[in-house]
């Protein structure tokens, strides 16, 4: 039979106790506040959300540009867009224009 000190199984017990708790807030711990936990999974949403806006306002503009392009094609040609983007981009006017700067 062996010998036990007296209170050695309620030290253990403690012991066990202690570790059990240390363990589960570690991993509470690391639940909430950790690389993969609750707070950056919020950070996360808020980018994806921000990248969501971004991607519809990117894609806004490359419809934008797109129809621009086949306005400006050789199969549809609109003349009015043609007129404003050689004033634009060259800077011409018509002969009974008159310009002032």
């Amino acid at each position: 039979m062996a010998l036990r000190p007296p209170g050695g199984v309620a030290l253990s017990n403690t012991l066990y106790c202690f570790a059990i708790l240390g363990l589960i807030a570690y991993f509470g711990f690391s639940a909430i506040q950790g690389e993969y936990g609750l707070t950056r999974l919020i950070e996360l949403r808020a980018i994806e959300a921000d990248l969501r806006t971004d991607l519809e306002r990117m894609t806004s503009q490359r419809l934008a540009l797109a129809n621009k392009v086949h306005r400006l094609s050789d199969d549809y040609l609109d003349l009015e867009l043609l007129d404003q983007q050689a004033r634009y981009q060259l800077g011409l006017a018509r002969a009974d224009e008159v310009i002032f700067r």
